[in-house]
């Protein structure tokens, strides 16, 4: 049961995503934000397609933490579902991903419509200048900005490490860090096919306050925070 569940969510997400990819693409006469409200809805029909077809439901902790004038969104990375709710849950939001994602036919050039912050992950301090610079950008137009510090999918119950490239982009832009955990990797696992029914708990904590700390300090806090409340 759980295998033809799953396997329905895919077949649906196979038909679904290139319908709203086109659409997506069509959207860009809108101002950014715009555009992003639009798109978005591609992540509310998945989420609301996961708790129909397999039962994935969620609940937030902390939903009044979230700041009224754009932050950093430092979250765990378990999972493809907090791609899609992050979406849901948060205001309109810039995501960092490697550039060459924007290249894809019909998925990537409606990724770009979402005003995504695209780096050359290969250039080492150059890409540190493209996320700052970017990331400014984005902060300024009324975005979000979200960055997954462990940098990849982490199975649930392991630990990654903690990059600065989020705390460097906050303390330069002097904005509060928002720490997000979730547990989503226990029924929907790196890379995993079978999607098992449950609830996902997503805990928001309190911005960190960014003024007169260092990356580092900054970045120390967030993980602590983080694993503390996954624990």
């Amino acid at each position: 049961m759980l295998a033809l569940r799953s396997l329905i969510f895919l077949l649906l997400q196979l038909v679904l995503t290139p319908i709203f990819s086109t659409m997506a693409i069509l959207t860009y006469p809108f101002p950014p934000l715009t555009r992003y409200r639009l798109i978005s809805s591609y992540a509310r029909t998945m989420i609301w397609l996961l708790k129909v077809v397999c039962g994935i439901r969620h609940q937030v902790i902390g939903i009044e933490n979230i700041p009224k004038e754009p932050c950093i969104v430092l979250c765990k990375h378990q999972s493809a579902w907090e791609t899609l709710a992050l979406q849901v849950i948060f205001p309109p939001q810039a995501w960092v991903l490697k550039r060459e994602l924007l290249w894809l036919p019909f998925f990537g050039w409606g990724l770009a419509m979402t005003s995504p912050i695209a780096i050359n992950r290969s250039d080492g301090k150059g890409a540190v200048k493209q996320l700052l610079k970017q990331g400014k950008e984005r902060l300024a137009q009324g975005f979000f900005v979200v960055i997954f510090p462990e940098g990849t999918r982490i199975p649930y119950g392991e630990r990654g490490k903690y990059k600065v490239g989020g705390a460097l982009l906050a303390a330069s832009a002097g904005v509060p860090v928002l720490p997000v955990a979730h547990n989503a990797g226990r029924l929907w696992g790196r890379n995993s096919f079978i999607k098992r029914p449950g609830l996902i708990t997503m805990s928001i904590g309190t911005p960190i306050v960014t003024s007169g700390l260092k990356a580092d300090e900054i970045n120390a806090r967030t993980e602590a925070w983080i694993e503390n409340e996954i624990q």
